[in-house]
């Protein structure tokens, strides 16, 4: 099992941002990445349309001989990895926000967290920030319309950096100097971000943690790949492989799969 790949899916093009600092971590490692672009983004929708899509997914990476799965969509962690753990014979790696860091961090006692509505209004985000955040202020926002445009390659649009602007500005109102990203697909906002935010504020995100963490499980379970040769990666979308192509242009393997 050591030589089969890793899984990973996500409610679109956005996971690829985990998917690469695991890629960074751990080169050898096969993969199969699954964007479910056709239903994205999660975070409107109901705890058991996000389970039943979840199932799905899951379902077609075990088809592909995945060893491990990570979800790096904070929506589907949140409301659909316990079920996934108790359903599958098989490691699950989840991805929460990073607010644990930014609340040991902060000077200012104000962090922000932009986010989507499924993690947002999930119960395990709410167990997460009071864990971590008493006595500190946080500015949540809906990132409402960003998942849309990532999908469609409008990373630095106009369109991108007025929604932007919009959300940071009742953060920026109450002084943060830490801003979680929520949502898997907000890491290729950081360069729009740094444009509509002072200097002195930190962005954060989880792909680095999921990484290290995907690394502890497959040494756990004695799992990784010792292989030197060089490891080979399939990206599937049920829509257009455009977004795709552009986000990951040394990529061979980009194909339409309908799932």
């Amino acid at each position: 099992m050591s030589k089969a790949p890793l899984g990973f899916f996500d409610s679109g093009v956005g996971g690829t941002s985990v998917w690469s600092e695991v890629n960074s971590l751990l080169p050898n490692e096969h993969s199969v990445y699954l964007a479910d672009s056709k239903n994205a983004p999660y975070g409107p929708k109901g705890k058991d349309r996000i389970i039943e899509l979840s199932i799905k997914n899951t379902e077609l990476l075990l088809k592909k001989g995945c060893k491990l799965i990570a979800v790096p969509c904070n929506t589907a962690t949140t409301n659909a990895i316990d079920v996934l753990r108790s359903t599958y014979d098989i490691p699950f790696v989840g991805i929460e926000p990073a607010i644990k860091p930014a609340a040991l961090q902060t000077k200012t006692n104000s962090i922000g967290v932009l986010a989507t509505k499924g993690t947002l209004s999930s119960a395990l985000f709410h167990k997460t920030s009071s864990l971590h955040t008493s006595g500190i202020q946080v500015i949540e926002q809906v990132g409402e319309g960003l998942v849309p445009l990532v999908e469609a390659g409008k990373i630095n649009h106009k369109e991108t950096l007025n929604l932007l602007e919009k959300y940071t500005k009742p953060m920026l109102d109450a002084n943060i100097d830490y801003l979680v990203l929520g949502c898997s697909h907000y890491p290729y906002l950081i360069t729009p971000l740094k444009k509509v935010l002072p200097n002195h504020i930190t962005i954060i995100d989880s792909g680095e943690a999921v990484a290290r963490q995907v690394q502890a499980v497959l040494s756990q379970y004695d799992l990784l790949n010792k292989d030197i040769k060089p490891a080979t990666h399939y990206f599937y979308t049920n829509t257009t492989v455009d977004t795709l192509k552009q986000l990951l242009p040394k990529q061979k393997y980009i194909e339409y799969l309908d799932f």
